[in-house]
């Protein structure tokens, strides 16, 4: 990405750079308050690619209006709180919650509207394992094959010898801190090659560049370790695999066939690689539609989208990927929790939850239990803040619990 002398980002077939009062630029588009602007206008601030819809298959989101503000939950500090408290403390810019496949409660807030694409973070990294999933099921890609199968330029970085499914599941030895306080850490430093962040000099052109350079840290298949690179790795064997860039095949595998009303978009390097990890921005109500075909076990309007074996095996997995999960340090913030093919499983107070999660407060939340799929889209101030993420997972929880018990068939809590 092309830069002038004050860090405006040159746009791809734009004529010049943003204009001085942009209220963003390449060097503070992630910082408050900047960022409230920037997460609904990534195309402004970043090269995009489109994600195309298609109209002829939009499913319709059916309403039933039932306002869950006022349900209860106890929250981390151990106060009583309503979603509504929770939703005006969390920076909320978007809200909706599904209830048997109806639109339950909708609302915008910081300029957003129906229409409006929001940047989604690692929400993307969901949605990218479901490509993989695809994928795997078309035998394009052996899960069980040596990531270098597909990337030979993996071979000479810390990836040589790690699998596929070690990507899906975060169980590489890659030499990668996801530590987004420190600007050294490598997520940061990778920032700057994929175009997030303005380029310094030696620094990679590229995210796949970049990914060539990461180290080892460890043996493959270990415990679980949050890194992002791994699943920007996974993209590119993806990409390598099906022979298509990364918004064409999200396109053709899961937005259009997922019945989504709008087009996304993600944003892309310098040489037109899209950032696999985070860079989707979407409608709040194809983000709805995503979580309910993964609740319909990953079925849309009676069309096959995502593989029900690969959905099956994520809520269901081996005894090693939970241990993998126990072993790291987020089994302190989320207890019984595991991490498969890029989806966070989390218990709650009404069984497991399928929860996709993106930093500064991003989250599609599936509860088969209670047939509920909520999307909360937000601008924390900080990349995390673990008072605002177990608050929000107990709102949705608790307004799940309170529309159950309102059906003929009331859940049966399956864990605390």
């Amino acid at each position: 990405m092309q830069q002038d002398e004050t860090g405006h980002a040159r746009h791809q077939g734009a004529a010049g750079p943003f204009p001085p009062e942009s209220p963003a630029t390449v060097g503070n588009w992630q910082d408050p308050p900047h960022h409230r602007w920037a997460f609904l206008h990534m195309r402004e601030v970043l090269l995009s690619q489109l994600i195309a819809a298609e109209p002829a298959t939009t499913l319709a989101l059916p309403e039933a209006q039932q306002p869950v503000g006022s349900v209860e939950l106890t929250r981390l500090d151990g106060s009583i709180g309503t979603l509504d408290e929770v939703l005006a403390d969390t920076c909320t810019d978007a809200f909706l919650m599904l209830h048997n496949g109806r639109v339950i409660e909708e609302r915008y807030s910081a300029g957003m509207t129906r229409h409006s694409r929001h940047l989604v973070m690692s929400v993307s990294k969901s949605i990218v394992g479901c490509v993989a999933g695809c994928l795997v099921e078309r035998r394009l890609i052996d899960e069980g094959a040596d990531v270098s199968k597909y990337v030979p330029e993996a071979t000479a970085s810390g990836y040589n010898g790690a699998t596929v499914r070690n990507l899906l599941d975060m169980r590489t030895g890659v030499a990668f801190r996801e530590t987004y306080t420190d600007i050294d850490a490598e997520v940061r430093v990778m920032e700057r090659s994929m175009g997030w962040r303005p380029m310094e000099q030696g620094d990679p052109v590229g995210a796949y560049a970049y990914l060539t350079t990461l180290g080892t840290a460890g043996p493959h298949g270990g415990r679980f370790t949050y890194r992002s690179a791994d699943t920007d790795m996974l993209g590119w064997v993806c990409e390598r695999a099906a022979g298509t860039r990364m918004a064409e095949l999200i396109s053709g595998s899961i937005w259009a066939p997922m019945g989504a009303e709008f087009d996304a978009e993600i944003t892309c390097d310098s040489v037109g690689t899209a950032i696999h990890d985070g860079g989707i921005s979407a409608t709040v109500r194809d983000l709805g539609r995503f979580g309910q075909m993964l609740l319909e076990d990953g079925l849309a309007g009676g069309r096959r989208v995502v593989p029900s074996r690969w959905l099956a095996e994520s809520h269901h997995p081996g005894s090693d990927v939970r241990e993998a999960f126990a072993a790291s340090p987020d089994e302190a913030v989320l207890p019984g929790a595991w991490y498969r093919n890029q989806f966070w499983f989390i218990p709650g107070r009404n069984g497991v939850n399928l929860v996709c999660l993106g930093i500064h407060g991003q989250m599609v939340h599936v509860n088969p239990a209670t047939r509920t799929v909520t999307v909360k889209l937000s601008t924390w101030p900080d990349a995390q803040n673990l008072a605002h993420l177990i608050d929000t997972l107990r709102a949705c929880a608790a307004a799940g619990a309170y529309l159950a018990e309102r059906d003929d068939h009331p859940v049966t809590s399956t864990a605390g």
